[in-house]
């Protein structure tokens, strides 16, 4: 495989165990990296024996824990009076106060299954640490949903990787739909919410 995807598949066959478990965690964090070929990728090697398939599951979920906590702690030092201010302002048109009071009470009710689901989610589970930090969900908790969630999701594209051999990139081509259809429909959604408040921004300028 060509280009950067080759880069990253080059540092599993040097680094082994270790690389996929920093790759994982530099996915949190730069979400163009793609696990889903880094993990059927290092499923492969794992079948051709130069990888423990074991211990390359370990350091993948402990990579996905390791960046999903440096989001939670951005998240918990925007905090949520900080998050509320901001989206009061006149110029931050994507969120309003009601948006994110809504939001709040959301997360507070569902906030388990949200980091849960999430973590089986391309893009999502990038992100979704986030609002578990400004929502300072209790930290055993966050981690008990972040490792469960991700030990599922590491565990089927090793999996796959490792039986499908050198075909191990098909998995790529699969998913690779579903990450578009996510990221347009946030773009879609970010786009309404800016809409919408903008519109109110309007209105409010009208006189009675």
């Amino acid at each position: 495989m060509a280009g950067a995807g080759g880069g990253l598949l080059r540092v599993v066959e040097r680094v082994g165990e270790v690389g996929v478990g920093a790759l994982v965690a530099l996915e949190n964090l730069f979400p163009p990296i793609p696990s889903e070929v880094i993990l059927p990728f290092a499923g492969f090697q794992a079948e051709r024996g130069e990888l423990n398939l074991v211990l390359a599951w370990v350091a993948a979920t402990a990579g996905a824990l390791l960046g999903a906590l440096i989001l939670y702690a951005l998240g918990a030092w925007v905090g949520s009076e900080r998050l509320h201010a901001l989206a009061g302002q006149r110029w931050f048109v994507v969120l309003s106060q009601k948006d994110y009071e809504r939001g709040e009470r959301f997360f507070e009710r569902h906030g388990g299954k949200i980091v849960l689901l999430g973590r089986c989610v391309p893009l999502v589970r990038s992100v979704v640490s986030v609002p578990a930090g400004v929502a300072r969900m209790p930290l055993g908790r966050f981690c008990l949903y972040t490792v469960a969630g991700s030990a599922v999701w590491n565990a089927l594209f090793l999996g796959v990787g490792y039986q499908l051999g050198q075909n191990y990139d098909r998995v790529e081509r699969w998913v690779a739909p579903v990450t578009y259809t996510v990221v347009a429909a946030s773009v879609v959604w970010i786009g309404w919410l800016t809409w919408r408040k903008v519109q109110r921004l309007r209105s409010s300028r009208q006189p009675a």
